[in-house]
């Protein structure tokens, strides 16, 4: 076992607070044990990937991206708005968890050893997930710019992402689902929005450099 969660066997099992969903509680407690279970090798490796997760969604993001760039005012647009339809989500995201208030099951549920090297602080709140906020919003994001980049790298990498939370101990399983979609549904409607206005600036742009400019002939 790698992480810092582990407490003495003669410890009885806790339960979720009332807040939480009964099924969310029992399941992050069945994949916390299979975690426990696992080889080290592998909980060594979900510890890490579960940070990494994002930067590699973020450079799947600019693989994606970086063709649309070259191409005319609506790729252009959509290339430049989908960052801040991202960052958007993570605000919302953060904006909940100061409403929501949920505790981190690896303060609630202290019997259960986590992977993660250490429980987060109190205050850095469970509900809904920052990293499947993140996830679920940058794999929109590509799938927008890049279909077959989004469906067949991204989305299941961010899938894996929002699983690795829970594996690692510090996240319920409602948390990362309500994260994924949150992200998911800020990214798919907002970007779009975005990019009709921003694209229609730079068409406009696009045509004042394209028209001559007159001559004075006096």
């Amino acid at each position: 076992m790698i992480g810092s969660g582990l407490v003495g066997a003669a410890e009885a099992p806790s339960e979720a607070p009332s807040d939480v969903p009964e099924v969310s509680g029992d399941w992050y407690r069945d994949v916390v044990e299979f975690a426990d279970a696992n080889p080290e090798p592998v909980q060594w490796f979900m510890g890490h990937f579960t940070e990494a997760s994002i930067i590699l969604l973020g450079l799947l993001f600019l693989l994606a991206a970086w063709p649309r760039l070259g191409g005319g005012p609506r790729d252009r647009a959509l290339a430049l708005v989908t960052p801040v339809a991202v960052v958007l989500a993570y605000g919302c995201s953060e904006g909940l968890k100061v409403l929501v208030d949920q505790d981190r099951p690896c303060r609630a549920l202290t019997d259960l050893a986590i992977v993660a090297e250490q429980c987060p602080p109190v205050g850095d709140w469970s509900f809904p997930s920052n990293h499947s906020t993140i996830a679920g919003a940058l794999a929109t994001a590509v799938v927008l710019l890049h279909r077959r980049i989004g469906w067949y790298a991204a989305v299941p990498l961010a899938a894996l992402a929002a699983f690795s939370r829970v594996y690692v101990g510090v996240h319920y399983p409602h948390d990362v689902v309500a994260g994924v979609l949150l992200g998911t549904l800020v990214v798919a409607v907002v970007a779009p929005l975005l990019a009709r206005p921003v694209g229609e600036v730079l068409r406009r742009r696009s045509r004042r450099a394209e028209d001559p400019i007159p001559v004075d002939r006096h």
